[in-house]
């Protein structure tokens, strides 16, 4: 039985998430709290699986009461459930993922419209996070010093990234152990609540040295840049692998964007001249495919188990023998620029336009 406390200065919303969540048999109400102060009044008393946060409320926000939650002796999993149209609650969002918060959803706007999707949504999400590993989110990353030797030196002309659960911290991680210089484009699908992306690449893109933007279409790559898929569409390379093309197709793993359908691009278009990686994440996203890509060739990568929220999608990958190296984020982040070291800022091409 997962035992949740809901946080949420609004008693409609509550009453509307505690629904949801009692429609589960194996989920139930452990409590609920009107403030951050509450909140962590009632947690000196019991310990709940997941908590459940809003945002903005009166007296102590939800970022404040995250941090507080994730610096405690007895951490847990905390899913923020936001709003996501006011810039300032986005930033706030995103503050709290970066105290800890394993997960992000937007409240429901029109339960008669979204109800059904939203529900199986909120649930799948509360059942990850009550699996997640937060004990392990306040141990700092080993520091990888100099860039470790790797072979196939300057080799590496594209790296594609995936992630779900946990994800967002485990990027902010990799991005901010590469180098401002760092020659290649960076291509990433992040599983995100719909609304959130866009405050996504401004959180990332004020803690890392790269340019991080959300991709578009034909746009040509640049290296030192990070390109985040945009919201239900997937996104591949062209043909000649200088630029991005967007999909509406099938969602693929029952995600759109999908990590599987970018991988299989990159495979497509630079074989054993990429580098993939896969991030904390529920489910097997990507995980085949990072195989077939070490197969050709390419430098693999997966998050470890000890770093990640949920071992999901890397550990799928570790088990299919798909990852060449396998750690947290920041040693990954020093493998890889030890690879691409001495490369250029362009993909290289012929004359006849085709990636060489």
């Amino acid at each position: 039985m997962i035992r949740v406390l809901m946080v949420d200065d609004s008693p409609l919303m509550c009453r509307i998430l505690g629904q949801m969540l009692e429609s589960d048999p194996g989920i139930r109400v452990w409590g609920t709290a009107g403030s951050g102060e509450e909140a962590l009044a009632l947690l000196q008393k019991g310990r709940p699986d997941v908590v459940t946060m809003d945002i903005h409320m009166g007296g102590m926000d939800g970022f404040e009461t995250t941090r507080r939650i994730m610096e405690s002796e007895r951490p847990l999993p905390v899913v923020i459930v936001s709003s996501c149209w006011d810039p300032l609650e986005v930033e706030k969002t995103f503050d709290a993922m970066a105290a800890g918060a394993v997960a992000i959803l937007p409240k429901p706007a029109n339960i008669a419209e979204e109800g059904g999707e939203y529900e199986q949504e909120f649930l799948r999400t509360i059942r990850a996070a009550s699996e997640a590993r937060v004990g392990r989110l306040r141990k700092k990353f080993p520091d990888p010093g100099a860039p470790l030797p790797a072979a196939g030196k300057g080799r590496v002309k594209i790296v594609a990234a995936g992630a779900s659960t946990g994800g967002p911290q485990a990027l902010a991680a990799f991005l901010s152990g590469l180098p401002a210089g760092f020659p290649r484009p960076v291509l990433v699908v992040q599983h995100m609540a719909p609304g959130f992306t866009r405050g996504l690449a401004d959180w990332l893109g004020k803690i890392t040295p790269l340019r991080v933007k959300i991709g578009t279409q034909g746009e040509p790559l640049s290296g030192g840049t990070v390109y985040i898929a945009p919201e239900g569409t997937h996104m591949v390379l062209n043909r000649s692998g200088d630029s991005l093309r967007f999909s509406d197709g099938p969602p693929l793993h029952m995600v759109r964007p999908s990590v599987s359908m970018l991988f299989r691009s990159v495979a497509e278009v630079y074989g054993r001249d990429s580098a993939a990686l896969l991030f904390s994440g529920m489910g097997a996203d990507g995980a085949e495919e990072l195989k077939q890509l070490r197969n050709l060739g390419a430098a693999t990568f997966a998050q470890d188990r000890e770093s990640s929220v949920v071992w999901g999608m890397p550990g799928e990958a570790v088990r299919l023998e798909g990852a060449e190296h396998v750690g947290p984020p920041s040693v990954l982040a020093a493998i890889l620029s030890g690879m691409a070291a001495g490369s250029s800022n362009r993909a290289e091409t012929t004359d006849n336009g085709e990636r060489r």
